[in-house]
């Protein structure tokens, strides 16, 4: 029997609002680094025909150009579409104790809410932050061999 290899897949994308006020900082070589959570939301109807929704809380992560980008664009509420991965970390509480979360790294980030932005001429134009505010993180590209960074040019 041939033997059996498991990919390496590890993709995710989810769609939420912000349930804080995102936390910016810089590591100590001044990397920018923003963390938030969203809520997304799940309806379903129950075994009685009635509407039902159910809230999955989900930290994420995001680094160097796109940690930037949501710096002005991100508030409580603000709604976004996260494409990413999953990661794990561990890290020691206040208390001593280790405590591991699980995260989505973004890769991706669409901003879904529309926000004002102001022209030259003084004037105030609403834009979809999803026409220009569409960043990728490609840090990971590094990575891919020459075969599968030609796939990934081919499928954009």
């Amino acid at each position: 029997m041939a033997e059996l290899k498991m990919p390496e897949l590890n993709s995710v994308i989810v769609a939420g609002n912000l349930t804080k006020d995102p936390v910016f900082r810089q590591t100590s070589n001044n990397t920018p680094v923003v963390n938030f959570h969203i809520a997304a939301n799940r309806r379903y109807k129950d075994s009685s025909n009635q509407w039902q929704e159910d809230v999955c809380y989900v930290g994420v992560v995001a680094w160097n150009k796109l940690a930037d980008s949501c710096k002005d664009r991100l508030k409580k509420g603000s709604a976004v579409l996260i494409d990413g991965e999953l990661q794990s970390r561990t890290f020691k509480t206040e208390d001593g104790k280790n405590r591991t979360v699980v995260e989505i790294k973004a890769k991706r980030i669409q901003f879904l809410n529309k926000f004002n932005k102001t022209q030259g001429n003084g004037e105030s134009d609403v834009i979809a932050e999803s026409d220009e505010a569409d960043y990728e993180d490609n840090t990971f590209d590094k990575f891919l061999t020459d075969e599968e960074s030609n796939l990934m040019k081919e499928g954009k």
